[in-house]
């Protein structure tokens, strides 16, 4: 082997240790193996790549072909017993037979051929690509000697036997060997024939119908057939990728429902090889391997449906889907060891990404600790917080450490993979208490306290687990008290440590913490913390007591109204009265219900109808496949809709109507909502007449004020349906913001001309 082909050998083994997911290094991988000529680096190579990618059919056969030319039987032997035993794929099995008929091309052992084709159909006979597999068998079997008449009895025994078999099977070549099979009885005996055919003609008529709908489900899940092996890279879940899972699925679930009518041992073996060949093609999706763990736990296998997952985490080892059912069916069989071992390694492997993460966005590095593998948050003792135990210190060098963890400093991406690895910290203390008792959910959350990785979520559920499971509220306010010294800086945080004392009536501790950390924030950061506690006050306070509060909060955010507080003093589970008639929300909603079942009539009840403030996209009166954009909701009353006045009480009384439980309401609420509305409150409560959609868009155009939003965003808004007639999901309002922000930059950027065209890229969220 030259120094070149080994530095390059060196150098793509180093490289796939580390990202083993990558396609085209292993296929170059292998190349250079082979190129070498060196048994043992080909040995390591194709082993190295079938650990990543077992039953790839190319790279078995092209390993096993590597020794026969070297004519090791020995290793070609070991190779096929390793690979065949759970194989679903026909071209190994293929290869294995004409390795079989050429080592037994002596006629004396046709046995052997026989047993070796029987060995072969008993795991892959049920497979639609099996049909040459059947033919050659027969082949041989027409082809064997028969020196007496009874020998000839069995022989034709023994074909029909095969013959029936393979006819009541979706084959490629069903249909084939059908008339084969007429054809043969018919030249045996005539009289009997039709009775033979007749027995299995039932059967044979739904495998042919089973067959149309089987080639129409796998016509587009397998992908082309490529000249070199097909590795499957790690998925995107893109729109494409999407649509194949769901294809795959749909595959699935017919096959699980039966089509042939099978018993249950033929299905078994049946669904067996599906789902084996499922998750070659999709084996980094985690969702097709549950599919087939759940199926095969569902008919009682259940060491056989725990093996699926196992090979399914070798594929992907950071699937909370497969981790988490893999503990569950652990924790079922009682195996509390390997529970532990499980989540173990699975929070190495998230601990390993949030690392990676952390480096490839360049966010604030944190210190390891002294032991140089796990960072920790403290130097306290590896023991939960008991009963007894006073609620520690952090050093002031930790201190600083943690405040760069805060929830704001670092980038979206890594607050989100930090909260799931959190995920995975709750769920073992679940375990741990339901196995151990609350002894093991207090070790597993020491071990957790001390992960400089672990968000503020896991100090609420310890801490909720302690007051629920155990009754302690004592040691659940001290873990609160104790995530305090990280966690800060985190409003979250803090709003749910506030709802704990609230909810165990403990006001003295619950106003002493709101006093303490409320001057350490913003305005704009502390109104989720003033609208937590105003809403207690309003509720339980005296009235002096929640008028003394409105006071204090008229300093920190002097745009809010007298009417606003006077509104969420009255509101109760999201009853608001003062909204609801004072300000005319219910006449409003009223309007639209009668607006939209005037539109549905108008249609004749065909879908949704277009409002009548929606217009046309394009010129002229063309309805042909034309898509509809939103007008300015034209339902609402007339003095709702003049000009920025009505626009302002519109926007009011629709986010009135979203509130939940007493939330609080933005700011300039009364400025919105106040006079103006009061002024077209009287106005408000005659049902304007439905105006004809010419007449309402010319009206609008003449009423509508110059608008510098971009005609980006304006056709955005346009393509989206009324408030009242969608019940969709709710926009995350960060990413919206973000949005709005780019198109400002470039608005600020342009020429006075504000006609901008709109971006082709990917906006950033």
């Amino acid at each position: 082997m030259s120094l070149q082909l080994q530095s390059q050998y060196d150098s793509l083994a180093a490289q796939l240790t580390k990202n083993p997911y990558d396609p085209e290094a292993w296929k170059n991988f292998i190349r250079i193996a082979e190129d070498s000529g060196n048994t043992e680096k080909i040995n390591v190579a194709y082993d190295s790549l079938l650990k990543q990618y077992p039953h790839n059919s190319t790279a078995q056969i092209r390993y096993i072909t590597h020794h026969v030319r070297k004519q090791d039987s020995d290793k070609v032997e070991k190779l096929f017993k390793q690979f065949l035993v759970g194989s679903p794929c026909i071209e190994l099995w293929k290869f294995y037979l004409t390795y079989v008929q050429h080592l037994n091309s002596v006629t004396t052992q046709r046995d052997m051929i026989r047993m070796s084709y029987e060995f072969a159909l008993n795991h892959i006979g049920q497979d639609k690509d099996s049909g040459q597999i059947w033919d050659d068998y027969i082949q041989l079997l027409q082809a064997g000697e028969a020196v007496t008449p009874g020998d000839q009895k069995q022989k034709m025994d023994l074909i029909r036997q095969v013959y029936h078999r393979a006819v009541q099977i979706p084959l490629d070549n069903v249909e084939r060997l059908w008339q084969e099979l007429e054809a043969f009885e018919t030249s045996i005996n005539k009289t009997t024939a039709k009775k033979l055919i007749a027995d299995v003609s039932s059967a044979h008529m739904l495998a042919r119908t089973v067959l149309r709908q089987l080639t129409n489900h796998l016509a587009l899940l397998y992908p082309p057939k490529f000249p070199d092996m097909y590795l499957p890279s790690l998925p995107t879940f893109d729109a494409s990728e999407r649509a194949l899972v769901g294809k795959w699925k749909a595959y699935l679930k017919w096959e699980e429902n039966n089509p042939l009518g099978l018993n249950m041992t033929k299905l078994v073996s049946r669904m067996q090889g599906v789902y084996r060949k499922a998750v070659i093609y999709m084996r980094h999706y985690p969702e097709i391997w549950f599919m087939g763990y759940n199926w095969i736990n569902n008919v009682g296998r259940s060491n056989e449906a725990l093996s699926i997952l196992e090979a399914g985490l070798e594929g992907n080892p950071s699937s909370f889907l497969l981790t988490f059912a893999y503990a569950e069916s652990l924790e079922i069989h009682k195996a509390v060891l390997e529970v532990h071992k499980t989540y173990t390694k699975f929070l190495d492997v998230l601990r390993s990404n949030l690392e990676h993460l952390e480096r490839t966005t360049g966010a604030p590095k944190f210190p390891p600790s002294s032991n140089g593998c796990l960072r920790t948050l403290d130097n306290t003792r590896n023991d939960a917080i008991s009963d007894s135990e006073a609620v520690g210190t952090t050093s002031s060098s930790m201190r600083a450490s943690n405040e760069r963890l805060t929830g704001t400093s670092l980038p979206r991406e890594l607050q989100i993979h930090r909260k799931e690895y959190g995920l995975v910290w709750i769920m073992y203390m679940r375990f741990g208490r339901r196995t151990e008792g609350v002894k093991g959910s207090r070790l597993i959350f020491s071990r957790a306290r001390k992960d400089i990785w672990t968000p503020w979520e896991v100090y609420e559920a310890a801490a909720l687990m302690e007051y629920h499971c155990s009754g302690e509220s004592g040691i659940a306010s001290r873990i609160f008290q104790k995530g305090m010294e990280t966690f800060g800086e985190e409003v979250e945080y803090i709003a749910h440590y506030l709802d704990f004392l609230i909810s165990i009536n403990d006001e003295n501790n619950a106003r002493a913490l709101f006093e303490r950390v409320i001057p350490n924030f913003s305005p704009e950061r502390a109104r989720p913390l003033w609208e937590r506690w105003a809403h207690f006050e309003y509720q339980y306070a005296s009235l002096e007591a929640a008028l003394k509060l409105e006071a204090r909060m008229a300093g920190w955010y002097a745009s809010d109204s007298a009417i606003k507080r006077l509104a969420q003093r009255h509101i109760y589970s999201g009853t608001d009265a003062i909204a609801e008639r004072d300000l005319g929300l219910a006449q409003v909603r009223q309007w639209t219900a009668q607006a939209t079942n005037s539109n549905t009539k108008q249609h004749g009840g065909q879908g949704t109808p277009p409002h009548p403030g929606m217009k046309r996209s394009g010129s002229g009166g063309n309805d042909n496949g034309a898509s509809y954009k939103r007008a300015r909701s034209s339902f609402l009353p007339r003095d709702l809709n003049l000009g920025r006045e009505g626009d302002e009480r519109r926007d009011c009384l629709i986010l009135s109507s979203r509130q939940r439980s007493s939330p609080a309401p933005p700011p300039n609420w009364e400025e919105n909502c106040g006079e103006k509305g009061h002024r077209s409150n009287s106005a408000s409560r005659r049902e304007p007449p439905l105006p004809s959609r010419g007449q309402d868009r010319d009206d609008q155009s003449k009423r509508r004020a110059p608008s510098l939003v971009l005609p980006a965003v304006s056709d955005f808004v346009g393509d989206l349906s009324t408030s009242g007639s969608t019940n969709g999901p709710v926009f995350v309002s960060d990413d919206l913001m973000n949005l709005f922000r780019v198109h400002d930059a470039a608005l600020e950027r342009s020429s006075s001309d504000r006609s901008l065209s709109l971006s082709l890229s990917k906006p950033p969220f």
